[in-house]
């Protein structure tokens, strides 16, 4: 799947998912709720949107694994060097990164760096949000530079909004999770599958060849306005008071 699709199906599941999830305990460090509605004793509004912008940009890390893919060129030679050391490592595109194993281990790793090292923390919700516009096509189209630029400024903007709403981050692990897995399942249904249960080289494909195909009319021009009509669904259903 495309960049954009797999941020759009991040949102999906983080607005899906997560008023339930953050009410456990440990993931859940606002003390400010709405009183009615979905939302009611679990994120606040700030938070359940700084996680689905976060939880679209952590769908894009598997494919770190392809230094040529949107998460490669995002900040420039950084990420296309980090991307081309992780593919080395993890066997090439659609390998180790594609699996259950790399979903539930960047997950676990990220909650204990949420809660253990705050500056870690912070730079890795700043890559993540960073990761989401430029998956969205935020920039300008043909200027790399300028796009890039547009992106620092947006990304810095929406950090000081969530630092000024007092956003906590106890879930980050949670959405990192999230957004892998959600990558994970996507590249299920293309064409090519994903080996699900790596190291296991067995991979998981659609039967009778009805995957989707990357890129083509299908994905850019029915399945992309469906998700991000679906999201505008979940937000209204969960932040409109009832």
């Amino acid at each position: 799947m495309m960049g954009h699709t797999h941020a759009l199906t991040g949102v999906i599941a983080w607005l899906g998912l997560a008023p339930p999830l953050a009410a456990l305990p440990l993931l859940n460090e606002s003390s400010r709720f709405i009183d009615t509605g979905i939302m009611a004793t679990a994120l606040s509004p700030a938070e359940l949107i700084a996680g689905a912008i976060i939880c679209a940009g952590a769908a894009m890390l598997p494919d770190l694994d392809h230094p040529s893919a949107t998460i490669a060129q995002t900040f420039g030679p950084v990420t296309w060097l980090l991307s081309k050391g992780v593919s080395w490592i993890s066997g090439g595109h659609r390998g180790a990164t594609h699996s259950l194993a790399f979903a539930v281990a960047i997950g676990l790793g990220t909650h204990w760096l949420a809660n253990t090292y705050p500056i870690g923390r912070d730079i890795m919700v700043v890559l993540l949000i960073g990761l989401a516009l430029r998956a969205i096509g935020v920039g300008i189209p043909g200027k790399k530079l300028g796009s890039a630029m547009v992106n620092i400024g947006l990304t810095a903007g929406l950090y000081a909004v969530f630092m000024s709403q007092s956003v906590g981050y106890a879930w980050l692990g949670l959405a990192v999770g999230i957004g892998c897995l959600m990558h994970v399942v996507g590249d299920c249904m293309t064409e090519r599958g994903c080996p699900v249960l790596w190291p296991l080289s067995i991979k998981f494909v659609l039967p009778w060849k009805i995957g989707i195909k990357t890129g083509k009319k299908f994905e850019q021009k029915i399945l992309a306005p469906v998700l991000a009509i679906a999201i505008v669904g979940l937000l209204f259903w969960r932040l409109v008071p009832v």
